[in-house]
């Protein structure tokens, strides 16, 4: 896309967004309910129960680590947003160079849309209800489920691909007055439940009987794990670890008035990432006690609390997620290759998120995927922190690639490459929880750009 048509878009793709084109707190306010209340709650919401997290834990936990997300949003992110004003992908072209811009654009592309894909599977999941389709989750990570919950992928994949290639205006606006309604169906969902399992006192409630049989019986079943207190503010701290320390949202926040816009993800956070993701837990320990069935089908879980108006629900919010998500990955993928259109980019990300839709182990293993997926995006922010607050203090250009006219910048290369792979090292050969990672491959990343950037700079002179 040329300058020209970046700017007449209204975008700003490769400019600062200008003072008149800056949108009022309301506009963030609305996003992040919409996009934070919507198809991951009624995955991982279950998988802490079924992991083994106590309620008190839940509940603590969960707060203290998405007042940390909220406070990483507001101090990180938003001070470098409204100063430059610019896109993440632009500014990262800047400090890196074009060349590993697309390169990230390439990883930044296919992991959304494996977000996107268990999107797709929950959605399917609640599709599939009312004619008697259940998905059952196999036990290898890239096996299929039965032929005819493939083949509902498939169909969910396709009407999602198509919207979001239509537009992301229609998605956002659809997204948006969904929310409030999504957020009541959430809350209903969980005093449903409640009632169902006769938790219908704070006497009850407080003690928790419901919760520890729940787990007990998940854990008859599919052997003891722990999921404690810190392990559980981590999570909900860094589980959107690429979008606060990672920056992806200074693309958002380039547009905000004021830096009061960025409390906005608080309302996410508390309603969707807290009181959704409860909700969704108490569900399956609904499940558990009525039918001593244990496995969280999102579909089953809010039909067997509220009907087709949890079905539909459940289609809903996972739209509202995968739509976005998919539209995100087919502009990464333009980045690749800018010739082609952003129409044809989104059909192509739509085609592999249904393609990883159709593996509903995928979905299963969110708590470690998006962990795993702040390990690899988040150090990029890193770059971003130590470029616009260190870089001059040491007496170093700030987006030296801009400057240099490099294409790859190495020291940018390295610092984030480095991290990343002992990170993953550690995640998938030495087991630790993935959200783990996130923080020191940041740390390190910053810590070496700067030492790097000291050896490789030249001065530039003109």
């Amino acid at each position: 896309m040329s300058e020209e048509q970046s700017n007449s878009s209204g975008e700003f793709e490769r400019e600062p967004v200008p003072e008149k084109s800056l949108l009022g707190a309301g506009k963030f306010w609305g996003m992040y309910a919409g996009e934070h209340a919507a198809g991951t709650e009624f995955m991982i919401g279950p998988l802490f129960l079924a992991a083994g997290a106590s309620l008190q834990d839940l509940i603590v936990g969960l707060l203290l680590g998405n007042i940390l997300a909220v406070l990483t949003w507001r101090y990180l992110v938003v001070p470098i947003a409204i100063s430059k004003r610019m896109t993440l992908y632009y500014q990262l072209e800047r400090i890196a160079g074009g060349s590993l811009v697309k390169f990230y654009n390439v990883i930044n592309g296919i992991l959304f849309c494996f977000l996107a894909g268990a999107m797709v599977t929950v959605s399917a999941s609640a599709v599939g209800i009312p004619f008697g389709i259940h998905y059952k989750v196999p036990e290898a990570i890239f096996g299929f489920g039965a032929p005819s919950f493939t083949g509902l992928v498939i169909l969910v994949g396709i009407v999602m691909a198509v919207v979001a290639a239509a537009g992301y205006q229609t998605v956002a606006r659809v997204a948006n007055i969904a929310a409030p309604w999504m957020i009541a169906i959430f809350a209903a969902c969980g005093i449903i439940s409640l009632v169902q399992m006769d938790v219908t006192s704070m006497a009850a409630l407080s003690e928790g009987k419901f919760w520890t049989d729940a787990i007990a019986f998940v854990q008859d079943k599919e052997g003891v794990q722990e999921f404690g207190f810190w392990k559980i503010v981590v999570f909900a701290w860094l589980c959107n670890g690429a979008m606060h320390f990672g920056m992806a949202d200074l693309s958002i926040f380039r547009f905000a008035k004021s830096p009061s816009s960025g409390w906005a993800p608080s309302i996410g956070m508390f309603l969707g990432h807290y009181m959704a993701w409860i909700c969704a837990a108490l569900l399956l320990a609904a499940q558990i006690k009525l039918s001593q069935d244990h496995s969280a089908n999102p579909g089953a879980l809010a039909w067997g609390a509220l009907g087709w108006t949890g079905i539909l629900c459940v289609v809903i919010a996972g739209w509202t997620t995968a739509n976005p998500t998919i539209y995100r990955a087919g502009l990464a993928f333009q980045g690749v290759f800018p010739k082609s259109s952003r129409t044809a980019m989104t059909l192509l990300a739509g085609a592999v998120a249904t393609l990883a839709g159709a593996f509903p182990n995928l979905s299963a293993q969110l708590l470690g995927f998006v962990g795993t997926y702040g390990t690899i995006l988040g150090p990029m922010g890193a770059i971003i922190f130590v470029d616009y607050h260190l870089m001059k203090k040491f007496g170093l250009s700030d987006e030296y690639a801009m400057h240099s006219g490099a294409s790859v910048s190495i020291a940018v290369l390295v610092a984030w490459l480095l991290p990343v792979t002992v990170g993953l090292y550690l995640i998938f050969w030495q087991g630790i929880f993935a959200a783990y990672a996130v923080i020191p491959a940041w740390i390190a990343c910053g810590v070496i750009y700067l030492v790097l950037s000291k050896i490789t700079q030249k001065k530039i002179t003109g």
